[in-house]
């Protein structure tokens, strides 16, 4: 019954039979049929047919959470049994948003350097998406935003608090400055990241809350185009300290505090709570939880 309710989990997250298919490797007709063999072995019709997918029933929404939670506990009896054979190997998914993206590599360099044998792929998304993707079982962990917004039903180790600064160009508007108001900022010709994103959410939060109105002039969901764009002269950002000090920026770029308020908001890693964890995700954790440790001191 296990593939079953992993393709049953494909057709949920990709609301086409074709999609859902390509994405378990089958054909449609056989996952039509796995689905409908599905539905005979429970006695429930799962999902609402016509020409088309129309959606999961009732009984169908109560079963895909039963079926994360089965093929969550198979996938990491399997990893579990693998790593008790051949020590720890295989490959973590992470979902990271922009904000936080130079930071990766203080965690999976360490964590190879200890498992040669696991491999990674890091892919931008935003707060929301992160979420998502943990919960589809699209990815292992993610690395986002732990206060702001809901987070469900996850476990989450923090590792350190974003702090905004004003990234400009030397010579322009307010970059002669020690500290600069939010107010201020409002006033200047700014790039930022994309509405979806829950930086630019925490920013137009604290903008208004300056009384300013938020207008910038140009937008984007990478980290590289706003700091390409502060380069020209033309544009200034609002960035996370950290972030701003990974592009190693060159002098005639200026990184100054944010004051009224001095504001911060923590970052973290947060995976699917289960136990047990898989043994990738349980190390994964523990690492984290060290490069947490060395934030902190």
């Amino acid at each position: 019954m296990i593939d079953k309710l992993e393709f049953f989990i494909a057709l949920a997250n990709e609301r086409h039979f074709g999609r859902a298919a390509e994405e378990c490797g089958i054909t449609q007709p056989t996952l039509s049929a796995a689905i409908r063999q599905l539905e005979d072995q429970l006695g429930v019709v799962l999902v609402q047919r016509g020409s088309r997918f129309q959606g999961l029933t009732p009984e169908g929404q109560r079963v895909l959470e039963w079926a994360r939670r089965i093929v969550g506990d198979a996938r990491t009896m399997r990893e579990e049994m693998r790593a008790a054979r051949t020590g720890l190997s295989g490959h973590l998914r992470l979902a990271v948003i922009p904000t936080a993206l130079a930071m990766v590599p203080k965690i999976t360099a360490p964590f190879q350097e200890r498992h040669p044998d696991v491999t990674f792929s890091v892919t931008s998304r935003n707060s929301l998406q992160v979420l998502g993707m943990l919960e589809n079982f699209e990815v292992d962990a993610g690395i986002t935003y732990l206060e702001n917004e809901p987070l469900g039903r996850v476990t989450a180790v923090p590792l350190y608090a974003e702090r905004y600064h004003l990234i400009t160009a030397a010579g322009s508007p307010l970059s002669d400055r020690k500290e600069v108001t939010w107010t201020e900022v409002g006033d200047l010709r700014l790039c930022l990241l994309t509405a979806d994103m829950q930086n630019r959410r925490i920013i137009n939060h604290h903008l208004a809350d300056a009384g300013a109105t938020v207008k910038p002039t140009l937008e984007s969901n990478s980290m590289i185009v706003l700091f390409s764009h502060v380069r020209t002269g033309r544009w200034a950002s609002i960035m996370p300290k950290n972030v701003a000090k990974s592009f190693g920026f060159p002098e005639e770029i200026q990184m100054i505090p944010i004051v009224e308020p001095s504001a911060h908001h923590l970052v973290g890693l947060v995976a699917t709570h289960r136990e047990p964890f898989t043994p990738l995700v349980s190390a994964l954790l523990h690492e984290a939880r060290i490069l947490a440790k060395d934030e902190d001191d």
